[in-house]
């Protein structure tokens, strides 16, 4: 397309050149053939007509001073008024132009300029003055006293005459010029153009591919650069060094080619953060979905038991007193569930928003995790279980407190309630530079592989009966992690060979 276009302009503006200086030549010759005469003419015809006023101003003064064009020397010879004299000398001399002086009384010539003089006389003797025989067309000027013609002779010779009296009404100039010669000069003079034509033609050929590809080469490669610009590639730069309007227009593209670059990529930015923000947004409305459907799974089978036994008792099935108290303690223990999960759904809710508050301080993580141990020995002593933690060593942590021992009573309630029978659970709390570490392991089936990267999520349960037997609505990890990041920390889980283990990281940051 490009070349189709460059290619295309450099052919206009070449045959547009050519064909300018094709009618200027045309031109020239057509003047030069047929205005070269008419001009030559007019030029003659002024010239004579010149000659004339002249020679009738000076013929003027001299009779008005009562002299004539012929006087005397000093020797009694005749002798010719100077000034006339160089009147009719120059314009022989310089302008081709025979001039004779004749005496309308005699018919005598009073003075010529030699060359064809006896011509002119001849002319006066056939009455040629006052002829009315002159055709219209042959006449170049006429006044009152003084008349131009063009003369065409029976030999084919042309002359430019002019004849008429002065005014002391008797002297009679009479003035011939040749044109016959500039005919042959005008036919050479176009051949000669022929030539200089032909030969200027070829140099403008040459010429105006070479300007025109001076101009169109830049223009290409502008073209080059919109139609790369077009398909979103701002690599191509105008690398021009003119000092003209195109070096100006590349320029500007290149300026554009930035800003258009610079726009784009802050669209295609922009156009991005859009996807994500979709992307999460649609990630949030589905985990909405699930939330709503997990809340309302959760809450439907409590929500069940204490509807039937609150009928139960309504209607008086349970007359005896033993029954009446099972009864009521089914229906406290589901509403103690489902206390306790509007809790840690709200607790996770404001730890996910930011809006939770961490009191941090420190405090010996060794010791806390002692005191969550005697909290609960009564569940370790039913699982009848080997707990093994090495409290000799005190670890200190700056941290929410409250926050934490949540998080490592949950570490530690789940591994009691995964434990196997007659089963290990094995705690571990250490410290590097930065960090503290701490660990719960306990024997027992492993974690699916498919599943260990969903514990952290809300409502997810790997064995949702066993979950169900001891109370477990699924929140509980979430809530863990939720915790340990808003530290800055991270959480684990992993299968052991024979078990899973569970753990995270704090940064240390001591006061």
């Amino acid at each position: 397309m490009i070349k189709k276009f460059s290619h295309s302009l450099r052919v206009k503006i070449t045959l547009i050149i050519l064909l300018l200086i094709s009618i200027l030549l045309l031109s020239i010759g057509i003047l030069n053939n047929f205005g070269l005469t008419w001009y030559y003419q007019n030029e003659k015809v002024s010239e004579i007509h010149e000659a004339y006023l002249k020679l009738d101003n000076e013929v003027k003064k001299l009779s008005e001073d009562g002299q004539t064009i012929i006087g005397e020397s000093e020797d009694s010879e005749s002798v010719v008024n100077e000034s006339v004299s160089n009147i009719v000398l120059d314009y022989s001399n310089k302008h081709n132009i025979t001039i004779a002086l004749v005496d309308s009384m005699t018919n005598k010539a009073i003075y010529s300029s030699q060359r064809e003089g006896d011509m002119l006389l001849d002319r006066i003797q056939e009455g040629f003055i006052g002829n009315k025989n002159i055709k219209k067309k042959d006449i170049l000027y006429k006044s009152d006293n003084y008349t131009i013609i063009l003369h065409n002779t029976q030999q084919n010779s042309s002359f430019i005459e002019g004849f008429g009296y002065c005014s002391d009404n008797q002297t009679i100039v009479i003035m011939s010029t040749p044109v016959a010669g500039l005919k042959e000069s005008v036919n050479i003079s176009n051949k000669f153009l022929i030539y200089v034509a032909v030969i200027g033609f070829i140099i403008t050929v040459i010429i105006t591919f070479l300007i025109t590809k001076m101009i169109t080469s830049p223009i290409l490669q502008l073209a080059e650069i919109s139609n790369k610009m077009g398909k979103l590639d701002f690599t191509a730069r105008y690398m021009g060094k003119r000092s003209d309007e195109i070096q100006t227009l590349g320029q500007n593209m290149n300026y554009m080619s930035d800003r258009l670059k610079k726009a784009i990529s802050k669209l295609q930015e922009a156009n991005e953060v859009l996807k994500e923000d979709i992307k999460r947004k649609e990630a949030i409305d589905e985990m909405r979905k699930d939330f709503i459907a997990n809340v309302s799974h959760e809450l439907k089978t409590p929500i069940a038991l204490i509807q039937g036994y609150a009928e139960g008792l309504n209607e008086g099935l349970c007359e005896d007193e033993e029954s009446r108290k099972y009864y009521t303690e089914v229906i406290m223990d589901e509403s103690e569930k489902m206390n306790k999960m509007v809790k840690q759904l709200l607790t996770l809710s404001s730890l996910e928003s930011g809006n939770s508050i961490l009191h941090k301080e420190n405090f010996n993580m060794t010791s806390l995790t002692d005191g969550v141990l005697s909290s609960i020995s009564i569940l370790i002593g039913e699982k009848n279980v080997k707990v093994d933690f090495d409290n000799s060593r005190d670890v200190f942590l700056y941290a929410d407190e409250f926050k934490i021992e949540e998080v490592v009573t949950n570490y530690i309630s789940n591994a009691i309630h995964h434990v196997n029978d007659n089963g290990t659970i094995k705690i571990d709390v250490s410290e590097d530079e930065s960090n503290v570490y701490f660990s719960v392991y306990n024997t027992g089936n492993q974690i699916p592989e498919k599943d260990l990267a969903n514990v952290w999520e809300k409502f997810f349960k790997v064995d949702k009966a066993h979950s169900r037997s001891y109370g477990g609505s699924g929140i509980g990890l979430s809530i863990v992690k939720a915790i340990i990041e808003a530290h800055g920390g991270e959480v684990k889980v992993a299968n052991k060979s024979d078990g899973v283990e569970f753990g995270f990281k704090i940064p240390r940051m001591k006061e």
